[in-house]
Parts: C-alpha cells; structure tokens; sequence
C-alpha cells in the first residue's frame, strides 16, 4: 500500500510539475517577442503568425522537454534495478527527445543570435536528433 500511495504521490508531482512548467514557459514566450533588430519586420499578416508560432512552440517544446527530463529519470531508476540493455536503449532515446525538445525552443535560438530568418543549425538540429531517436527505435525493435 506505501508503495502504491508514493507512486500516487509521484504521479501528482509530475502532473503539477507539468502544470508550473505549462504556465512559466506560456508567460515567458508572452513576454519575450520576436525582434527585428537591423532587418525590416515582414507584413503585418505574417508577423502576428510568426509571433503565434513561436509562442506556441515555445510552449509546447518546453512541455516536451519537462516530460523527457521525467522519462528519462524513470528510466535511469529502471536500468538501476534491472541493468537491461533495453532499457538503456530507453534511456538513449530519452536523451535524445530531451535534446530535440531543447532544440525546437525559438527563444533558444534567439539566445544564440539566431532569429525566425537564418536559422543556422537550429534549421537541422531537431530533425537530426529525430533521426538519432528513431534509429534507437528501429535498433531496439530489430533486436527484441
């Protein structure tokens, strides 16, 4: 029974964490809009769908990163016990969702100096991170 009330506990945790993460990440793509420093702005049209666009990604990239860090640390506490190759596939492919999560957040690439316009790496980064996660995929469901 203590088993099953700590993993009711945990599972609230993570759903408020969630929650926190949900707002904090929605207030910090509200307040931090995309600039056009030294570049004309696009039309009006287009500039509002930029900002709603990064507004949303900001968002739910920020989410998809929170629930990796909690898979990933699930993970980690299964391979402990277990120490299955399996799992240390999952755990690869954990970290690599996380590391596309955080590089699919616009406000990442404005803090590296990149803007909606020349993304640089971050035009490739996600798609080669899930590259790397579905090859982790197709190695794990080739094997077992």
């Amino acid at each position: 029974m203590n088993n099953r009330m700590n993993k009711t506990i945990r599972n609230w945790l993570i759903l408020v964490t969630l929650v926190v993460v949900g707002v904090l990440a929605t207030l910090w793509a509200t307040y931090s809009e995309p600039t056009f420093e030294g570049r004309p702005p696009p039309p009006y049209e287009v500039r509002g769908d930029i900002e709603l666009f990064y507004s949303v990604e900001t968002i739910v990239s920020t989410i998809n990163a929170t629930l990796s860090i909690f898979l990933l640390a699930i993970y980690i506490g299964i391979y402990q016990k277990t120490r299955s190759e399996f799992t240390l596939g999952l755990i690869i492919f954990s970290a690599v969702l996380l590391l596309h999560a955080v590089a699919s957040i616009p406000l990442i690439f404005r803090a590296f100096g990149f803007y909606e316009r020349g993304l640089g790496p971050f035009a490739m980064l996600p798609d080669l991170f899930s590259l790397a996660a579905l090859t982790v995929l197709l190695y794990l469901s080739v094997k077992y």
